[in-house]
């Protein structure tokens, strides 16, 4: 390692990491993303999502046709929007809106991360307390509001938890989400196989399927109807694949994953997006969708008076609790985190851990409502909704600007702490928006696309009239002084850091190999249960196997998994310190 090495320009050195752009020698490969997006868009959402779309009574068909599609457009938007914008930028959303919009616009945008990340907290926490309720035999909570006391204090304990990991704990919950993003896929397929059969045998008269034309009966019948819940034709083609695209908005057109794809080599890896959208929601909601109507089949009730701890148990027994209380306490910690984060950027003077307390026992508050996780469709796209606007303004300053030779970050080098273009846009996008949804003129899921439109046109002419036309050659010099700086910085910091280290020790490895063993052997069980299945007496035998089994294999999957990941993480660190 050479001793000289580039000095720390003050400039740089007393700015903070999230103030620059990421350097070359923090970035990652694909893997690390198909990975991430395994891990976090296969949740315990999914098997609320999975039961609304036949609540909503949406056709076989459309299910398999609608959300391919709309899976592939949310792919296409990760890849040609958010994607490029971070790898060439390396700023997170909150870096750049501040540069181009100034205090104000960024504590607002602050505020609504607050309330959206606390609602998606508050829902997951719910979903995992449904598992919990199991156990202490609490009945099914269908209300909006809670009608048992139990209940309230499942949810009180379980969100006390995910609160004090986020406090203290998150580094340890990300690294564990890590590992939950394969056993999840396994889990939702496997627990489609082991139901299907229950559902055959209701409609079929059989446990067995010949074709696929029997699937198709099945689900025409007993799964994704064309009816919904009140007796009226169900949800179309169009409005499926709206879904299944605006679900996402808030991180691919609203660009919060900026903040993630800044660390990736090329643009392209938006494409790894793929591993959440094909092998999570479309795998996992259609999974769900069959968990749910097996359940009921089997329960002899409707999907509707069900919810997810009662479908996970029936489909995958002890394994189905783990399944609700770790896809539930994984994501809620997850966002909670995130709001915590954007709270204590508005109360800068507090502390990260008082203001997460703060907000996490709001969080806990509102979890005691089911309504927040019943409601969960139409909650991700109006929350997504609230910040497309602001993925509008920024796709104008970065794509459009240049082109209509006007300047970016105009605001920041006029030295503005607010800009009235960008406040003006995104509160004239936010009553466009949801003026047209009031109007009802178009289905709710598509708003994000004439809102993000709308905001774009609003902005850009609005930044034409209050200066972003004018040249800052003063002003861009300095900026480009500053990168170079920030470069030689970047430099040093990769001399001082060196080659990372991968550990591959055969003991690790046993142990890698021990956790896909695991996930195997489960899928086996599952497809055993799907195809050996001749009569209901050989079912119900399989699926008890099935059950015995596939918790074992859970359990030794996280222990081989988890020791790995922590072999890893200390003999990378032991290595760093002798090298």
């Amino acid at each position: 390692m050479p001793n000289a090495s580039p000095s720390r320009p003050t400039e740089v050195s007393d700015l903070k990491a999230e103030q620059i752009p990421v350097g070359d020698h923090q970035l990652h490969g694909w893997k690390h993303f198909f990975g991430l997006y395994a891990g976090e868009h296969v949740a315990a959402t999914e098997f609320v999502i999975g039961a609304t779309f036949v609540a909503l009574g949406a056709t076989t068909t459309n299910i398999l046709i609608g959300l391919l599609v709309g899976n592939l457009l949310a792919i296409a938007s990760w890849t040609l929007i958010t994607a490029p914008i971070a790898v060439q930028t390396r700023l997170s959303l909150y870096t750049y809106l501040h540069k181009i919009a100034g205090d104000s616009m960024t504590n607002l945008y602050n505020w609504a991360n607050v309330l959206i990340f606390t609602v998606i907290s508050a829902a997951m926490i719910t979903v995992s307390s449904t598992a919990v309720r199991l156990l202490f035999g609490i009945p099914a909570q269908l209300q909006w509001y809670p009608t048992n006391s139990l209940f309230v204090l499942v949810v009180l304990c379980v969100g006390a938890i995910v609160v004090l990991v986020a406090m203290y704990g998150f580094s340890a919950v990300a690294e564990f989400s890590s590992i939950c993003g394969p056993w999840l896929v396994v889990m939702f397929t496997s627990g489609a196989l082991v139901l299907m059969p229950a559902l055959a045998e209701s409609v079929l008269g059989r446990t067995h399927l010949n074709s696929f034309a029997d699937f198709i009966t099945i689900g025409d019948q007993s799964i994704w109807t064309g009816i919904n819940s009140e007796g009226q034709p169900g949800v179309g083609l169009f409005e499926v694949i709206g879904f299944a695209w605006a679900a996402n908005t808030l991180t691919h057109f609203g660009l919060i994953d900026m903040a993630l794809f800044r660390y990736a080599k090329s643009s392209m890896y938006g494409i790894c997006t793929s591993a959440g959208m094909l092998f999570g929601h479309y795998i996992a909601w259609i999974a769900a969708g069959i968990m749910g109507a097996g359940t009921a089949a089997l329960l002899k009730t409707t999907i509707v008076e069900l919810d997810p701890g009662d479908v996970a148990y029936r489909a995958l027994g002890w394994s189905g609790y783990i399944i609700v209380i770790v896809a539930g306490w994984t994501t809620a910690n997850a966002n909670l985190y995130r709001a915590g984060l954007a709270a204590q950027a508005i109360f800068h003077n507090r502390s990260r851990g008082k203001v997460t307390l703060t907000v996490g026992c709001i969080t806990v508050l509102i979890a005691c409502f089911p309504f927040v996780f019943s409601q969960m469709l139409p909650l991700l796209t109006y929350a997504g909704l609230l910040v497309v606007p602001v993925g509008g303004i920024v796709f104008a300053e970065h794509f459009l600007f240049p082109r209509l030779g006007m300047t970016r970050y105009w605001a920041n080098y006029r030295k503005l702490e607010h800009s009235v273009p960008a406040i003006v846009s995104w509160i004239a996008g936010l009553v466009f928006g949801f003026g047209l949804n009031a109007l009802n003129v178009m289905p709710f899921y598509y708003l994000f696309l004439p809102t993000w439109a709308f905001t774009i046109l609003l902005y850009t002419v609005m930044a034409r009239a209050y200066g972003a036309t004018s040249a800052y050659p003063e002003e861009e010099a300095a900026d480009q002084i500053l990168n170079r700086q920030i470069a030689d910085y970047h430099a040093h910091q990769a001399n001082q850091q060196g080659e990372p280290v991968q550990d591959r020790t055969p003991l690790t490895r046993g142990l890698q190999v021990t956790a896909w063993i695991s996930l195997a052997v489960i899928l086996v069980l599952a497809m055993r249960v799907m195809f050996a299945s001749a009569t209901l007496r050989q079912y119900e035998s399989n699926v008890a196997l099935f059950h015995t089994w596939g918790f074992v294999c859970t359990i030794t999957y996280f222990a081989a998994a988890y020791a790995a990941l922590r072999r890893k993480k200390s003999w990378g660190f032991e290595q760093g310190e002798t090298s």
